[in-house]
């Protein structure tokens, strides 16, 4: 395996059992086993869901945890909630928190990439410092392409 994208749910045990019906601590093990053990290219994400774990003190001490156990290089991608399934009565996710506190570098539409601000090295056009990963070719489309394959 190359790459691993781990949906980490939330940061509190309470949102893990309660929603998840899981437990927090075998996720958050496994993040620092595939960051410490592994040469997976590693990535996080967290759905955003209002009122459920969008709290701003527990962002931080996410955050704080991850550059502490995972080191600086793991990207945390936080992605907007839409109501679906058992979760109809919760609203989406608004963009003022997606925007909260963030400087937005990469931005991207599934898998559109619609603006990046990055140098030809992957370094920040705005602090200059680098980011890990493969920045190669313009800015559009990736992924989920349709190609015809031919079966000796």
């Amino acid at each position: 395996m190359d790459a691993a994208n781990v949906d980490l749910k939330g940061f509190t045990e309470d949102f893990y059992h309660r929603v998840c019906a899981g437990h927090l601590q075998p996720v958050l093990d496994t993040l620092v086993y595939l960051a410490q053990e592994t040469q997976v290219w590693l990535e996080v994400t967290t759905l955003l869901i209002p009122g459920q774990n969008d709290d701003e003190a527990v962002l931080e001490a996410q955050c704080a945890w991850m550059y502490e156990h995972l080191g600086p290089d793991v990207p945390l991608h936080f992605t907007a909630f839409h109501p679906d399934y058992r979760m109809l009565d919760v609203h989406r996710t608004p963009p003022s928190t997606l925007r909260r506190g963030q400087k937005k570098v990469i931005e991207r539409d599934r898998y559109q990439i619609l603006s990046y601000a990055l140098d030809e090295a992957g370094r920040c056009l705005d602090c200059g410092q680098p980011l890990p990963g493969r920045f190669d070719g313009p800015v559009g489309d990736f992924g989920r392409r349709r190609e015809r394959l031919h079966l000796l």
